[in-house]
C-alpha cells in the first residue's frame, strides 16, 4: 500500500484553514495547506476596496476556542475594517503557529481520489502533485469572484476593477468619470468612498438594496473589558442562537402588536445598528410574507428620510424581495450619498446593460462615458471556490457532474462518492446565514472530532451514504421553502450566476439545531456515514 505524503491537506488559509491546520497539528497529524494569496486571511487578504467592513459586530467575529486569543487581542472599531480583520487572522496564525505548514501563492488545480492506496492526490498551478489520506476544503463561501459576461468587455478603453481584486496600493478617482456595477454589500460600501473623490459616480442598479447604517464608532475600553469579562455568557448565548449571535427575539409575532407597539420595536432596534436584531425582532419576519412586508416599509422610510429627491428614494427602494431573502448590507452613508451633485442612478431592470464601448457603458436607451468602471458584482458563492478545483471522486465521477443539477451533501460538510473529504462550510451548512465565524468553529472542530474517531479506530475511509446525502439536501430545501429565502434573486440561491442551479446553499435551521444534528450523526456512531477498514 502507498504510504500519503501526508495525513491531510487543507485548501485555503482563511479563518476555516487556520483553525483546521491548528487541530489537525493537535491530533498529531501531519498537514500540508495551500494558500493562492502570499499569506493567511482568505476573503480578507482579497477585499481592500475602500470602505470594506464586516457586518458583524467585531467582538463577536472572532475564536472562542482559546483564552489566550481572546485576552491578548484588543479590537478597536465596533464593525472591523478589512485591515483590522486581516492583522486579527495574522495575529491568530500566528499565536497558533501555523504559518509554516501552508504553502502560500500556490492554487489548488485538481484534487482526484486513488480508490487502490485510499488517498487524494492534489495538484497545483505550479505542477507540483501531493497526496494525502483527508482532504479538507476551506475555501470559504466568498472567494470567486463574478464578473458578468458583458459585450465588449475588452473594448473599453479605461480602467476596469472588481472589488474583489482592489489593487493594493489603492486608486485615485480625481477627476475621473466612474460608474460602479452592482449595489450588494461590497458596493454599497464602496460607493460612497469613490464619491468622495470621482468628478462624477455614476451607479448601476438592478436590484435596490435593503442596507442599514452600521453608526461604526471606535470601541470603548468599558465595552473591550466587559466583553471579555462575560465571554463565557456568550459563548453559551452564541451556541443557543441560530444565527451565531446572541439576539433576543420577541415571543410574540408581529401583528400580534399595534401598529405603535410595532413601531416603537422597529425604532429602537434600528438604533442598535445590528441587522440581525432588526430581522429577527418578532420570530415570524421570514416566513410571512405579510409580516415582512412591516419591516420592510420601515425600511423604505428610512431611504425615504434621508433621499432628499422623492423619485430618487422610490428607486432605491427595494418592493420585489422580502426583507432578509437578500442579505441585509450595512453601510456608512450609503444613501446619503445619493444627494451629491456628482452622484447619479441608473436603473438597469427595465434597460438592461447591453455591454461596454470604448468609451463606456451601453444600457438599452442610453450611453455613459466613464474612465473607470468598478464591478461591485460579487462572487459565485459557496459552491464556486470547489467547483473551480477540478475534485474527482470514485471511479472518476468529477464534483461538476456531481452537482450539475445543484449541491448535494450529507451536513453540508461531506459528499457521496467523496470519501475522505471535508468541505468546510460547504453547500448544506449553516454558513453565511450565521455569524460565519462561529459556524467555523463548529464545522472544524466536529471535523477534528471524525478524524480523531477514524484514526483511533483504524479506519481507511468515510463517506457519506448516497441517501443520506439525498435525506439531508431534500430536507433542507423543504426548511428553507417555509420561509422567504427563495423569494430572494440573490446569491444565496446561486441567482446572480447565469446558468447556475436555483437552490437555496444553506441550511436555514439555524447553527443551533444544525450543531446537534451534528453531535447527534457522531453519538449514534456517525449515522449517515460508512466507515471501512
Amino acid at each position: 500500500m502507498s504510504t500519503p505524503d501526508y495525513d491531510s491537506i487543507v485548501i485555503g488559509a482563511g479563518f476555516s484553514g487556520v483553525y483546521m491546520t491548528h487541530k489537525l497539528r493537535e491530533l498529531g497529524l501531519t498537514v500540508h495547506g495551500f494558500e493562492a494569496a502570499e499569506t493567511v486571511g482568505g476573503t480578507w487578504f482579497w477585499n481592500v476596496y475602500p470602505g470594506a467592513r464586516c457586518d458583524v459586530i467585531s467582538m463577536e467575529y472572532a475564536f472562542t476556542f482559546s483564552q489566550e486569543i481572546i485576552d491578548e487581542w484588543a479590537w478597536t472599531e465596533r464593525y472591523p475594517a478589512q485591515p483590522e480583520i486581516l492583522r486579527y487572522i495574522d495575529f491568530v496564525a500566528d499565536k497558533l503557529d501555523v504559518k509554516k505548514y501552508f504553502e502560500f501563492g500556490v492554487r489548488v488545480e485538481s484534487a482526484v481520489w486513488d480508490d487502490d492506496f485510499a488517498h487524494w492526490t492534489v495538484g497545483t498551478d505550479k505542477g507540483e502533485f501531493v497526496t494525502a489520506k483527508y482532504l479538507i476544503t476551506a475555501a470559504g463561501c466568498l472567494s470567486t469572484s463574478s464578473t458578468p459576461d458583458f459585450a465588449g468587455l475588452d473594448a473599453f478603453e479605461g480602467e476596469t476593477i472588481h472589488t474583489s481584486a482592489w489593487p493594493r496600493d489603492g486608486v485615485d478617482f480625481t477627476g475621473k468619470r466612474v460608474g460602479v456595477i452592482g449595489t450588494g454589500s461590497s458596493g454599497v460600501q464602496v460607493i460612497p468612498k469613490i464619491a468622495e473623490q470621482a468628478e462624477h459616480l455614476t451607479v448601476f442598479q438592478r436590484t435596490p438594496a435593503f442596507s442599514l447604517d452600521c453608526g461604526n464608532r471606535l470601541l470603548t475600553e468599558d465595552e473591550k473589558e466587559s466583553f471579555k469579562a462575560q465571554i463565557e455568557n456568550y459563548k453559551v448565548e452564541s451556541k443557543a442562537s441560530g444565527g451565531g449571535q446572541p439576539v433576543d427575539t420577541l415571543e410574540v409575532n408581529t401583528f400580534d402588536h399595534s401598529d405603535e407597539e410595532r413601531l416603537a420595536v422597529f425604532e429602537e432596534r434600528w438604533n442598535r445598528h445590528r441587522a440581525i436584531d432588526l430581522i429577527a425582532a418578532y420570530p415570524d419576519l421570514l416566513s410571512d410574507r405579510e409580516a415582512n412586508e412591516t419591516i420592510s416599509e420601515f425600511f423604505r422610510s428610512k431611504i425615504r428620510s434621508v433621499v432628499e429627491d422623492p423619485d430618487l428614494a422610490e428607486q432605491l427602494s427595494p418592493r420585489e424581495h422580502p426583507l432578509g431573502a437578500k442579505r441585509i448590507t450595512l453601510d456608512t452613508n450609503y444613501f446619503q450619498s445619493y444627494n451629491r451633485d456628482n452622484v447619479s442612478l441608473v436603473s438597469v431592470r427595465n434597460a438592461p446593460i447591453e455591454g461596454l464601448t470604448p468609451a463606456g457603458l451601453k444600457t438599452a436607451d442610453a450611453e455613459y462615458p466613464l474612465d473607470v468602471i468598478v464591478f461591485a458584482t460579487g462572487f459565485d458563492a459557496i459552491t464556486g471556490p470547489l467547483l473551480k478545483i477540478d475534485i474527482r471522486g470514485r471511479n472518476g465521477k468529477t464534483l461538476q457532474d456531481k452537482w450539475s443539477d445543484g449541491p448535494t451533501t450529507y451536513l453540508g460538510i461531506a459528499v457521496d462518492e467523496f470519501p475522505n473529504l471535508f468541505t468546510l462550510t460547504g453547500p448544506g451548512s449553516p454558513n453565511v446565514l450565521t455569524n460565519v465565524v462561529c459556524a467555523i468553529e463548529q464545522h472544524v472542530e466536529w471535523t477534528a472530532d471524525t478524524i480523531a474517531h477514524l484514526e483511533s479506530i483504524g479506519a481507511r475511509t468515510v463517506e457519506a451514504d448516497e441517501t443520506a446525502a439525498k435525506e439531508w439536501t431534500t430536507g433542507a430545501i423543504e426548511l428553507a421553502d417555509q420561509t422567504l429565502y427563495p423569494e430572494g434573486n440573490s446569491w444565496y440561491t446561486g441567482a446572480n450566476i447565469p446558468g447556475k442551479p436555483r437552490v437555496i446553499m444553506s441550511y436555514v435551521g439555524g447553527l443551533n439545531v444544525y450543531r446537534e444534528i451534528c453531535d447527534s450523526v457522531a453519538a449514534k456512531n456517525y449515522e449517515g456515514f460508512t466507515i471501512t477498514h
